[in-house]
């Protein structure tokens, strides 16, 4: 066992999905084949130009940090944070400083080290614009860098947490469990690879050296991540070189400054960048172009009655309603809001549960990852897709025949609307199930007949054998119920 324990808070950046930038009407849009060519005067920072808040990124805004159990404020304003860089062309951040519109929420995980959930809490969530994109070269010969202003003024929602994580693990988890919630209520695609999800990682440990007192290591804010995986090997990395970096030296906290590390991951390693900027070092003072927002009860009750049921509380009752095990509810759940609708149409309609469950997350998301579709897309409703499962619960056909029936529809969209078009189209097809022994006694006597070798096998006690005998009565009698039709041959063949 360590002689430390590892503290983390994470700072996640979440871009919004809004038509248009934060404050212009520029659109708004990963672009990155065509840079530069998203920007207005407001973007660039032209002399003259007024910011005006985009009031859907706000309403965003105020439903994450309301899914994350946050406190709303109900005035909050708008600072400039003061900073040069090449990809912020006004030379200052329109941010939120000391008046966030949110704080004081909280986020719950699993963890590795109980069963129980564990409470992460939120400091506070507030909106800002991004910046833009620096791509500089990274052949080490010293070429040009290049800047990309499509990104900036985009809607850009930072949620910081407290420093409760213990373990890069639990760090991945947060963040898993963060993404999963941000694209449930439909705030953000977050899409780490294309930027419109970023993590920074707040890093420091606290050692109990040999005189039995408790030290903590400066802290290391980690960059460049860009991927959930990624963060947890960044800060399993940057654990074992604190820890070695410590018994070498023994830094500590109060008399260490704070420090920016990137994260190289094709090295998975850690490198330094610079001494990490205190809120004084900005210069924040309240931005005089913009007004500030007072939020209303009324507008905080309109926005809780559009939440409903978030992923966690719909993961524990899809258990317990329809006896799903964890991880088929964590998958359906995952596919999003709608998806998950889609699944308790379908149950419901089929009338069993763990079969609907299975359809969903095999044959459904296959087509819909095949012909790259959202659900709301696919050409199969919920209901009708759950009226040909309670066929096969009603014993009316086969699961042979109702996965072809789904691949007939799914190459014909829009022949089937109602639950009578099911049943001729089962009855077209020939798939009605036949359980009738006499229906079948002669076609599997003359399939016995053309298979001695098989016949022999499955007299010598090898009863698997008889698998392609029952594929050759099937295609004879679509309908045949598989385990029938086994039973029967066995039955026949030993007989003999």
């Amino acid at each position: 066992m360590q002689p430390y324990k590892i503290v983390i808070g994470l700072e996640v950046h979440t871009q919004l999905l809004t038509k248009t930038k934060l404050f212009s009407g520029c659109v708004n849009r990963f672009n990155p084949d065509a840079p530069n060519t998203q920007t207005d005067p407001v973007t660039i920072g032209m002399p003259g130009t007024l910011p005006v808040m985009n009031r859907k990124a706000f309403l965003l805004s105020v439903r994450t940090a309301m899914a994350l159990n946050c406190e709303i404020a109900r005035h909050t304003k708008w600072d400039r944070k003061q900073y040069f860089y090449p990809d912020l062309p006004k030379g200052y951040q329109i941010s939120q400083f000391d008046l966030p519109f949110s704080h004081d929420g909280y986020l719950e995980i699993d963890t590795d080290l109980s069963d129980e959930m564990k409470r992460v809490r939120i400091n506070r969530a507030h909106l800002e614009e991004d910046a833009g994109k620096n791509m500089h070269d990274e052949s080490g010969r010293g070429g040009d860098s290049l800047v990309d202003l499509n990104r900036a003024g985009t809607p850009l929602l930072e949620i910081v947490s407290e420093p409760d994580l213990n373990s890069a693990y639990e760090a991945r988890r947060y963040l898993e469990e963060m993404r999963l919630l941000l694209t449930y209520i439909g705030v953000s695609d977050c899409n780490m690879q294309e930027g419109s999800l970023r993590c920074d990682a707040n890093v420091n440990l606290h050692i109990t050296n040999e005189a039995g007192e408790t030290v903590a290591t400066p802290i290391v804010e980690i960059k460049n991540m860009n991927s959930i995986r990624g963060v947890e090997a960044a800060i399993a990395y940057e654990e074992r070189r604190q820890y070695k970096h410590w018994q070498k030296t023994g830094e500590r906290i109060e008399n260490t400054p704070k420090q920016t590390r990137g994260w190289d991951a094709d090295k998975a390693t850690t490198f330094a960048q610079r001494g990490k900027e205190e809120a004084s070092d900005y210069r924040y003072f309240p931005d005089p172009d913009l007004v500030p927002v007072t939020v209303s009860e009324e507008l905080i009750a309109e926005i809780q009655a559009e939440l409903g049921e978030l992923p966690q509380a719909k993961n524990t009752r899809f258990q317990k309603e329809y006896q799903l095990s964890a991880y088929d509810a964590g998958v359906i759940i995952e596919q999003g809001q709608l998806f998950a609708d889609y699944f308790e149409t379908v149950a419901q309609t089929g009338s069993d549960a763990k079969l609907a469950a299975n359809w969903v997350t095999q044959e459904v998301l296959r087509e819909l990852n095949e012909r790259e579709l959202a659900i709301d897309q696919f050409f199969i409703a919920a209901s009708v897709l759950g009226t040909i499962l309670k066929r096969i619960v009603d014993k009316a056909i086969a699961n042979k025949g109702a996965r072809e029936i789904f691949t007939h529809l799914c190459e014909t969209p829009g022949t089937i609307a109602a639950e009578a078009d099911i049943d001729q189209l089962i009855k077209e097809k020939g798939l009605e199930l036949v359980t009738d022994t006499g229906a079948l006694e002669g076609i599997i006597d003359a399939v016995i007949d053309r298979n001695e070798k098989v016949v022999t096998d499955v007299q010598g006690g090898k009863e698997q054998a008889v698998g392609p005998l029952i594929g050759q009565v099937m295609k004879e009698l679509k309908g045949a119920d598989p385990k029938t039709v086994r039973a029967m041959l066995i039955e026949r063949i030993l007989a003999r």
